[in-house]
């Protein structure tokens, strides 16, 4: 995935942004599905996949494969240091960049519309959300008074707010500033285990604060790793 240093580097480029909706990817294996009643005069019949938007174990590397050869003839090339960012050096001495994940794409560059018409009719990709970034893999970005662009992931704690409302019935704690306490030995505990839905509910809650730790609050990473290890039986 794209971590919090590459977010970084990207973050001081990026202008633009972009989500591919479409995703029509090669099927390398011989893989074969029975039709169902929806297909009419086919229900019954065997039908061999050619090409998968989701759903085949390799799916993920298919498209992988796919949309890294059309940035190979775009002439990019992934970065040695973060491989999900792929540069591309003009001639006139400056770099473009696409930072990459499954499909959603940041774009930095003199002409994004270019590239993205070029992925719109070149390559026929279905495009959503083209414009300037503002909200990218639960990051927002805006620009201060110097115009520098700035990331931070307060949309998407406000969105964690309006999950633990729905769960819970009322809205955190604002009184702590990280799942432990100082002093707290959450390997101790005592107290039943949870329940089938409590698991659910803590698996949900840790993911999220992980996902929180890779878009900046690096302050709580040690506390949710800790926590992270009770996944399996948490209390």
């Amino acid at each position: 995935m794209l971590e919090f240093e590459g977010r970084k580097k990207f973050a001081r480029l990026a202008n633009r942004q972009k989500k591919l909706l479409r995703m029509a990817n090669q099927a390398n294996e011989k893989v074969y599905v029975i039709a169902g009643d929806e297909f009419d005069d086919q229900a019954g019949h065997s039908l061999i996949v050619v090409q998968a938007l989701y759903g085949l174990r390799s799916s993920g590397l298919r498209w992988w494969e796919r949309f890294s050869g059309v940035l190979n003839e775009l002439d990019f090339i992934p970065s040695k240091a973060e491989s999900y960012i792929w540069i591309m050096s003009r001639s006139n001495h400056h770099d473009e960049y696409i930072a990459r994940y499954v499909d959603d794409l940041a774009i930095v560059s003199q002409n994004p519309q270019e590239i993205i018409d070029n992925l719109k009719n070149t390559y026929n990709f279905k495009l959503k959300g083209t414009g300037p970034i503002s909200y990218h893999l639960g990051a927002n970005f805006e620009r201060d008074q110097d115009g520098i662009l700035c990331m931070s992931p307060s949309k998407y704690i406000d969105r964690m707010i309006e999950s633990y409302l729905r769960l819970f019935g009322t809205k955190p704690k604002t009184i702590y500033s990280s799942p432990l306490e100082k002093g707290d030995h959450p390997e101790l505990d005592t107290s039943p285990e949870l329940d089938i839905e409590g698991i659910k509910v803590h698996q949900s809650m840790i993911g999220a604060a992980q996902w929180i730790v890779s878009l900046g609050r690096l302050d709580i990473a040690t506390a949710v790793m800790e926590l992270s290890s009770f996944h399996a039986a948490p209390r």
